[in-house]
C-alpha cells in the first residue's frame, strides 16, 4: 500500500494545502493510505473532520505524518531537514521555486528523494488538468482586478444618476497569459474600460473577444513576432522604442494597471518605469503580479503596498493563496492528477512510474541522488 503525506506548510502565511477533501477521497479509492498533519487545511477552510470523514487519517505533528510516507506533497518546497522519516525514494511533489536556493534544491536530492517541480509541467494536452501555473495564475488575475477595485476609492462602471454622470474607471492589462485574461474578464464584469498589450500578436483576438482593446504598434515587424510554439520572438530595438512611447503615452491615462509578465527563472521584465508611475494621476493603483521576481513596475516593493508620487503600488507575491479554499481545491486536482500517471491500477496503489513519459520527464527534478533536470544540470555555454 502506498503512503500519500501531506504536512502542513512549513511557511505559516502560507494558506494553501495540498489535499482536499475531494482529492483525500479519490486517493483512498485508488487504495492509498493518506496522512494529513492535523489543522494542515485550516487556513484554506478544510476542517480535519472532513479529511476523516474523506478517508484520509489525521495525524499530529510532521514527523508522525511523514513517518513511512511514498508521496509527499506540499505547496511550496519542504526544507530536506523537515522530512525525515519518509521512505528512501519517495515522491516529492510541489510548486518547488527549481531556480532559488541551489544548495536547498541540493539537499533534497541527496536526501534520497524523487523530486518533482509542478511548474515544468509541459504545456501538452494531457497534461492540462496539471498545469499548477495555470490554475493559480487564473485565480491571481481575478484577485489583482479585486485587490486594485477596492484599493482605488472610486467606483469602476459608469452610473448615470441625478446628480451627474460617473465615468467608467480605465482599466490597463499589461501581459496577456492565464492571469491577463482572467483580469480582464474581471474587469470587464465590474464594468471598467478594458484595455490590454502582449507581444504576441495572436493574443489580439483573444483581447478583443473579451471586448477589450488591444494596444500595440501593429506593423510588419509586430505580425511575424511569433514562433510556430507560440512564444514571443526577440523586438528590434527600433520597434522596443515605437511601443515603449506608445504604451508610456496610454499609461498617463490609466487608473488601474495590472502587469503580468513573469518568466520562472528569470528577473521580470520593467513594463512600467519609474517616470511612467508619475505621469499617472493620483489615486491610480498598480498591482504588480511580477513582485516575486523582482516586479514588472520600477518602483515594486514585494508584500508591500507603497505610494509613489500619488500613486498606490501593489505588490503581493502570492494573490492565489489569499484565495486559499479555491487554490487548494484547484491545486490538488493538479496534484491528483499527476500522481494518478503514477499509480499501478491491476496492483492497487503500487507506484509504476514510467520514467520515459513527457510528463515524467519534464517535471522529474531530482533522482538517485542527483539533480537531473536538464534546465538545473546545464552550465553555461550549453555544456553539461
Amino acid at each position: 500500500m502506498i503512503t500519500i503525506a501531506v504536512p502542513a506548510e512549513g511557511d505559516k502565511s502560507e494558506h494553501r494545502v495540498a489535499l482536499s477533501p475531494e482529492t483525500a477521497k479519490k486517493f483512498t479509492a485508488l487504495g492509498c493510505k493518506v496522512q494529513v498533519q492535523a489543522g494542515a487545511g485550516a487556513g484554506a477552510n478544510f476542517s480535519d473532520a472532513e479529511f476523516k470523514q474523506a478517508g484520509a487519517s489525521v495525524v499530529k505533528g510532521a514527523p508522525a505524518t511523514l513517518k513511512g510516507a511514498d508521496i509527499v506533497l506540499t505547496v511550496r518546497r519542504p526544507a530536506a531537514a523537515s522530512l525525515k522519516g519518509v521512505t528512501k525514494g519517495a515522491v516529492l511533489a510541489c510548486i518547488l521555486d527549481p531556480f532559488s536556493d541551489k544548495a536547498g534544491l541540493s539537499a533534497l536530492a541527496k536526501a534520497g528523494l524523487t523530486v518533482f517541480s509542478m511548474e515544468f509541467m509541459p504545456r501538452i494536452t494531457r497534461a492540462q488538468s496539471m498545469d499548477v501555473l495555470s490554475s493559480q495564475a487564473n485565480l491571481a488575475g481575478y484577485k489583482a482586478v479585486i485587490d486594485a477595485s477596492a484599493h482605488f476609492g472610486r467606483a469602476l462602471p459608469m452610473m448615470m444618476t441625478a446628480a451627474g454622470t460617473v465615468p467608467a474607471a480605465k482599466v490597463f492589462i499589461m501581459g496577456v497569459g492565464v492571469a491577463g485574461l482572467q483580469a480582464i474578464a474581471t474587469a470587464r464584469r465590474l464594468g471598467g474600460v478594458v484595455t490590454a498589450t502582449d507581444v504576441r500578436p495572436s493574443t489580439k483576438e483573444q483581447v478583443e473577444s473579451l471586448a477589450a482593446k488591444f494596444v500595440a504598434v501593429e506593423d510588419e515587424e509586430f505580425k511575424k513576432a511569433e514562433t510556430s510554439a507560440g512564444y514571443a520572438k526577440e523586438m528590434s530595438a527600433g520597434y522596443k522604442k515605437k511601443q515603449a512611447k506608445l504604451i508610456s503615452e496610454h499609461v498617463k491615462s490609466q487608473d488601474i494597471i495590472i502587469t503580468t509578465a513573469l518568466i520562472p527563472g528569470r528577473p521580470a521584465p520593467e513594463l512600467i518605469s519609474r517616470a511612467m508611475v508619475e505621469s499617472m494621476k493620483p489615486g491610480s493603483v498598480i498591482v504588480d503580479l511580477a513582485a516575486e521576481r523582482g516586479g514588472n513596475c520600477a518602483v515594486t516593493k514585494p508584500d508591500a503596498v507603497i505610494e509613489h508620487k500619488g500613486v498606490s503600488v501593489m505588490g503581493n507575491t502570492n494573490l492565489a493563496g489569499e484565495l486559499a479554499g479555491n487554490a487548494s481545491s484547484l491545486y490538488a486536482r493538479n496534484l491528483h492528477a499527476f500522481i494518478d500517471l503514477m499509480i499501478d491500477k491491476e496492483k492497487k496503489c503500487a507506484l509504476a512510474i514510467d520514467w520515459e513519459d513527457d510528463v515524467i520527464k519534464g517535471t522529474l527534478v531530482a533522482r538517485g541522488g542527483k539533480l537531473v533536470h536538464p534546465m538545473l544540470t546545464a552550465k553555461k555555454g550549453g555544456k553539461k
